[in-house]
């Protein structure tokens, strides 16, 4: 098939997503993560699931905080320091890389605002809204602009190659060349396109 502007799209935007440890812990967002971000429009590109270890979690703000990095840009005579280490270790979390075109704007809109309270009045269908508990405990961490989702996704996908994926994979998944794996909850290049 010889594929024309009519089916390549813009070039396709990489983000971070985090599901932090009070989503996880939530039945009905384990069930919509399960289906899968790509109903919205959001390829799932990898997938990893973590724990962090509170001593581990304590020094990654700390030296996190420096290269602004990842979640908040916290350091440790912050207030709120202490509570945010307890949260983000206190359970498993998950990171994804995701695909679409405009992805860290469209990631950021159906998380929603930050602080839950406005959420809930703002936008009461964005994830925050529905599944949040408080502006520390609020479900999911979205980069912020593609050179935070660059560190981001080095940070959390070492192995991820991401100049390889987009000129190997991106126009593959751009034109749709791929499949849900839901076992694994990522999109794969569909069989007909892998080497």
């Amino acid at each position: 098939m010889l594929l024309t502007a009519r089916h390549l799209s813009k070039v396709l935007q990489l983000t971070l997503a985090v599901i932090k440890p009070d989503a996880m812990a939530h039945p009905l967002m384990m069930e919509m993560q399960g289906s899968g971000v790509g109903t919205a429009g959001l390829r799932e590109v990898l997938r990893r699931a973590f724990r962090c270890a509170h001593s581990r979690c304590s020094s990654r703000f700390s030296e996190m905080s420096k290269g602004k990095l990842f979640f908040i840009h916290v350091t440790k005579s912050r207030f709120f320091y202490q509570r945010l280490v307890e949260f983000m270790s206190s359970g498993p979390m998950r990171a994804y890389i995701l695909a679409r075109e405009d992805a860290i704007r469209h990631w950021r809109g159906l998380m929603g605002p930050t602080k839950v309270f406005r959420a809930r009045y703002t936008d009461p269908t964005s994830i925050r809204a529905q599944f949040g508990l408080t502006d520390t405990r609020n479900t999911t961490h979205g980069s912020d602009s593609p050179e935070s989702a660059q560190r981001e996704i080095s940070f959390f996908f070492p192995d991820f190659h991401q100049a390889d994926w987009m000129e190997k994979e991106e126009p593959l998944f751009r034109s749709g060349k791929i499949t849900y794996d839901h076992q694994n909850q990522v999109h794969t290049l569909s069989a007909a396109t892998q080497p």
